[in-house]
């Protein structure tokens, strides 16, 4: 059984992600298609980077990940295809895929060229119908990641920088927020491996979390540990360090937007 999963910031409001299924199901009728999400904010590369790497590893081996976040659709930029513990990807090369270049070794990278796997009217404006689509369901068949285009390597592609939460001058860890979901919690890109490595490396206490003039005092273990319409710090399903309010909205608590910073202190 071949699995492949959906990725995108189309909504679905529009046409668009029944188009995609349409043309992977007459390439390959007996996959299994699974939407990840299709909710990603519009153009926005980075909260998709961080929910395919929190994604795809609860999916078997040999899934075929589609993930269509596609500012520069029509333009200059590539598509591509990369196998990487045991798993292909296919996007396009707009670093989107950043996170999963350090999470083991890398199979192959391939530049998505050979039309021959395309639609045969290809628009300017929705490739991902016309190009990752079919190429996806032809991975999925078993056609290998080196007839479908040119390898290339690492230093080929693009990657997002300034990803990962840093160390300041002052000591603090800062991060930022790159996700709210539906409950108004707020996803930072602070993980929670890096968050006890600060904390083995300072003094003891509890972590202080700040956001703006807020803060918020130690990691909670459940959502219910704090008063209802109060705030805490928790670790999310993700392993990312999460800011929430008891049934209640973060995001209406603290009135932020992605991209705010948050620190963390001991």
């Amino acid at each position: 059984m071949s699995i492949i999963t959906l990725l995108t910031d189309f909504g679905i409001s529009d046409e668009y992600v029944g188009l995609m299924k349409g043309v992977i199901l007459a390439i390959t009728p007996s996959v299994v298609i699974v939407d990840i999400t299709h909710q990603i904010d519009p153009q926005d590369i980075v909260q998709a980077a961080y929910t395919i790497k929190s994604s795809y590893r609860y999916f078997p081996t040999k899934t075929v990940h589609l993930i269509v976040v596609d500012p520069g659709v029509g333009g200059d930029r590539d598509i591509i295809a990369v196998q990487v513990m045991g798993h292909f990807f296919m996007a396009p090369d707009n670093g989107v895929l950043t996170l999963l270049y350090d999470e083991g070794k890398i199979d192959s990278i391939v530049r998505i060229d050979n039309s021959t796997f395309f639609l045969k009217s290809v628009s300017q404006t929705f490739h991902g119908r016309d190009i990752i689509a079919p190429v996806g369901a032809h991975i999925a068949n078993g056609v290998p990641l080196n007839t479908l285009g040119s390898e290339i390597g690492l230093t080929d592609i693009i990657r997002l920088k300034d990803l990962s939460a840093r160390i300041s001058p002052q000591g603090e860890l800062i991060g930022k927020i790159v996700s709210i979901d539906r409950f108004g919690n707020l996803i930072t890109n602070i993980d929670s491996k890096q968050l006890l490595e600060y904390a083995q490396s300072a003094q003891d206490g509890k972590p202080q979390i700040r956001i703006g003039d807020n803060v918020v005092n130690g990691i909670s273990p459940a959502y219910e540990s704090a008063d209802q319409q109060s705030a805490l710090a928790i670790i999310g399903s993700r392993g990312y360090l999460e800011v929430a309010v008891y049934k209640g909205s973060a995001k209406r608590y603290f009135n932020v937007e992605k991209g705010d910073l948050v620190k963390v202190t001991i």
